[in-house]
């Protein structure tokens, strides 16, 4: 053992910031802690970081795209490497002076919109495709009336999955007018923390209504739980008489019961392709920006069942219950 070990040595960050002019630290901006997707992908991108010798700093924004700008100012000023900033925000204009005082970073759970800053590197399973994935099975197994839960889809990827909802009920023959999303399109705030008890709503009020749709497209997969939980609240059966897709296959999908139908986000192939970009963006001149769409995969479990009375596609289907809003709307 030498003197250096003898004595517990430890580099100070601040004396190898005043060097470098930057430290191995990489700081990591969630919407919500509450969501265990994000836990997931915290993880996984640490697991990462650590092969490359960076440590993982953690930040909840609630999307809030105050909280967002606050804590790249203060990652900033203590000389983190760069940023992976998880915002599926519309715009993302707030973070714009982030990125000209020199904070590298790296847009996670986004596509690229327009009037993002060019430099800025976007990165997102595909949204819409997924939707559709999961949109379609249901169609498959014979559900004709169909339900998306989401709460507001002011967000980037909460709009690509409605429209990826409303794409494979075009492609099937049927009117997306004649589908729900509860409880409206553009009017229900909705965070994370929320998501459970929101699906347990949804399901709560359309299986009590005259006309119930029999499955439910989720934006989550804790908006699924509580779908499956409101269901028997409702005196109904998920994976029985009522079907439920959710989406991110976070680790409660499998456990859960019955065991969630949900589309699976690659996490440790979209950790790895955001921990690249970043890094390209850290050793390097300035970078061009490029948006990255990766491929989801639709796991099909025990929360979907063919339809209880399948009705013929292209068949007449009942006007939406007040409980919720058509897409038509």
């Amino acid at each position: 053992m030498g003197p250096i070990d003898q004595l517990s040595y430890r580099p100070n960050r601040a004396a190898r910031m005043l060097r470098t002019g930057r430290i191995k630290v990489i700081g990591l901006i969630v919407p919500s802690v509450a969501n265990p997707f994000w836990g997931s992908l915290a993880r996984e991108l640490e697991s990462i970081a650590l092969d490359e010798g960076y440590h993982v700093l953690l930040c909840n924004s609630e999307r809030d795209p105050a909280r967002e700008l606050k804590y790249g100012e203060e990652l900033l000023a203590d000389g983190v490497s760069g940023v992976v900033l998880c915002s599926s925000l519309p715009s993302l204009d707030h973070v714009a002076p982030l990125l000209s005082r020199g904070l590298k970073m790296v847009a996670f759970d986004r596509t690229a919109q327009a009037g993002d800053p060019p430099s800025l590197a976007s990165i997102s399973v595909d949204n819409a495709m997924g939707a559709e994935l999961a949109t379609r099975h249901l169609i498959e197994l014979g559900h004709r009336r169909l339900a998306f839960v989401s709460g507001s889809v002011n967000s980037v990827n909460r709009r690509e999955r409605l429209r990826g909802f409303r794409a494979a009920l075009e492609s099937a023959g049927l009117d997306p007018a004649d589908a729900v999303v509860w409880p409206g399109a553009d009017t229900a705030e909705f965070s994370d923390k929320d998501a459970a008890e929101l699906g347990r709503k949804a399901a709560r009020e359309l299986l009590s209504g005259p006309r119930p749709p029999t499955a439910f497209v989720a934006v989550n997969d804790m908006c699924a739980i509580g779908i499956c939980r409101g269901a028997k609240d409702a005196g109904h059966s998920a994976g029985q008489d009522v079907s439920v897709v959710g989406f991110d296959d976070i680790l409660l999908a499998d456990l859960f019961e019955p065991p969630l139908t949900t589309v699976r986000q690659p996490l440790p192939e979209m950790a790895a392709e955001t921990f690249q970009q970043l890094r390209a963006r850290i050793d390097s001149a300035p970078v061009a920006g490029r948006s990255l769409l990766i491929r989801p995969r639709l796991v099909v479990r025990e929360s979907t069942a063919p339809a209880p009375e399948p009705i013929p596609a292209g068949a007449s289907v009942p006007a939406p219950t007040e409980a919720g809003q058509s897409l038509g709307g």
